[in-house]
C-alpha cells in the first residue's frame, strides 16, 4: 500500500493518476474541510486528517510500505511564514518520524528548486547549498527546512528521497496552480501584460515520472533535479499563442511591473487578504533572476529523460478547456485524447 499525501495538488493528483494507471494501491491522506472531488471516482482509500497533527498521519500510514509526500503549501506571501513553516517543514517531520516508526520501505518527498542555491553563471544542480542570507521568500525556506528534516530522518535510517521540482506545466491542475491561472487568464484575455523574464519548467509527466524512478532508484538522502525545459516568458506566450490561437499581451519594463506589483500587494495583504494575488514582488523576483536547472544527476541516476514542454502546455490548456475553465475556445480544436482512471 502506497500513501500519498497532497492529491489535490497539481502533482500530486497527476501522480496518484499515474500510480493507479501501474495498479498501484494507494491511500490518500485528504484534510477533511478541503475540496476532495479531485479525487471522486477514484479507486482509491481515504484517510483524513491534517499533517500538523502527528496522529492522524500515524494512522493514515498504518499498513503502507511506501510514501509520496507530495503536499506542501505552496504561497509568495510573507504574512503567511508561520502557516507555511508548520505545514511544510513540521507536516514533513511528523511523516518521516511515523514512517520510520512504521517501517516504511521508502518515501520520495515533493522537493522545490527554490530551496536549491541559485549560480547566476550556469544551470543550478543539487551541490549548490542553499543560502540563508539571500533575499528568499518564506516558501523556499520552508522547503530548505523539509530538505533538512529528510536529511536527518535519512540518518536515522529512514531511506528517503527528494524529487525537487520546477515549475510544473500540464493537466490535472484543479486549483489551479499559479502556472495554470495564468495559461487559462491568457486563453481567456485577462492576462493584461507581462514583463520578460524566465524560469526552469517542467511538464507534469516529467516530474511523475521523476518521483516514480526516484522510488524505485533514488538513494536515499540524495535530492534530484527533475526540469524539462527553461523557457523565457517570450518563449512561454508564444507556446501559448500557438496553442491558444489568442495573441500574446503587452509586455512592459520589468521594472514598472515590479512597483506597481509592491503596492498592490501590499494593498491586498493588508485589506483585502483572502483576495488572490498574481503578481507578486516575490514572483516577479523570480522571473527576473532567470533560473536554469541542471537535471544531469536525474538522467545518470535514475535514467530519467525529459519530454516536450510544448506537449505539457498544449495537454493543460486541452484539460482546461474540457473541464469549461476556458470560455470561448478557438473553433477547430480537439482537447487531446487522455485515459481515464476510475473506481
Amino acid at each position: 500500500m502506497i500513501l500519498l499525501t497532497g492529491a489535490n495538488g497539481h502533482l500530486g493528483a497527476n501522480l496518484l493518476r499515474r500510480l493507479l494507471r501501474d495498479g498501484e494501491a494507494v491511500r490518500v491522506f485528504l484534510r477533511p474541510e478541503s475540496d476532495n472531488r479531485t479525487v471522486d471516482g477514484l479507486a482509491v482509500e481515504r484517510a483524513y486528517g491534517d499533517l500538523r497533527d502527528p496522529q492522524t498521519v500515524e494512522a493514515a500510514l498504518h499498513g503502507c510500505t511506501h510514501v509520496y509526500h507530495a503536499a506542501a503549501m505552496v504561497s509568495t506571501l510573507h504574512h503567511r511564514r508561520l502557516e507555511i513553516y508548520e505545514s511544510n517543514v513540521i507536516g514533513t517531520r511528523n511523516v518521516l518520524r511515523a514512517a520510520l516508526a512504521e517501517g516504511v520501505t521508502k518515501v520520495v518527498v515533493s522537493g522545490s528548486l527554490s530551496a536549491v542555491g541559485h549560480t547566476p553563471d550556469r544551470p543550478t544542480d543539487e551541490t549548490v547549498p542553499f543560502n540563508p542570507f539571500e533575499k528568499h521568500l518564506p516558501y523556499a525556506f520552508s522547503k530548505a527546512g523539509v530538505e533538512r528534516e529528510c536529511l536527518n530522518a535519512a540518518v536515522e535510517g529512514l531511506p528517503v528521497v527528494v524529487a525537487i521540482s520546477c515549475a510544473i506545466l500540464g493537466p490535472w491542475d484543479f486549483k489551479p496552480s499559479r502556472m495554470g491561472r495564468t495559461l487559462v487568464d491568457f486563453a481567456n484575455g485577462r492576462l493584461r501584460a507581462y514583463i520578460p523574464g524566465g524560469f526552469e519548467f517542467v511538464a507534469a509527466r516529467d516530474i511523475v515520472e521523476g518521483h516514480v524512478l526516484a522510488m524505485r532508484k533514488g538513494r536515499s538522502g540524495q535530492r534530484y533535479i527533475i526540469s524539462t525545459k527553461f523557457l523565457t516568458v517570450d518563449e512561454l506566450l508564444g507556446i501559448f499563442e500557438r496553442v491558444t490561437g489568442r495573441p500574446r499581451p503587452p509586455r512592459i519594463p520589468p521594472g514598472l511591473m515590479a512597483a506597481a506589483a509592491e503596492v498592490s500587494s501590499f494593498v491586498l495583504t493588508h485589506f483585502c487578504p483572502n483576495v488572490p494575488q498574481r503578481f507578486t514582488p516575490g514572483a516577479i523576483r523570480l522571473l527576473r533572476m532567470q533560473r536554469r536547472a541542471d537535471c544531469s544527476k536525474a538522467r545518470r541516476e535514475l535514467g530519467y529523460e525529459p519530454t516536450r514542454i510544448e506537449d505539457a502546455i498544449q495537454e493543460a490548456y486541452d484539460w482546461h478547456v474540457e473541464r469549461g475553465a476556458v470560455r470561448s475556445p478557438i473553433a477547430g480544436r480537439r482537447p487531446a485524447e487522455r485515459v481515464e482512471v476510475g473506481s
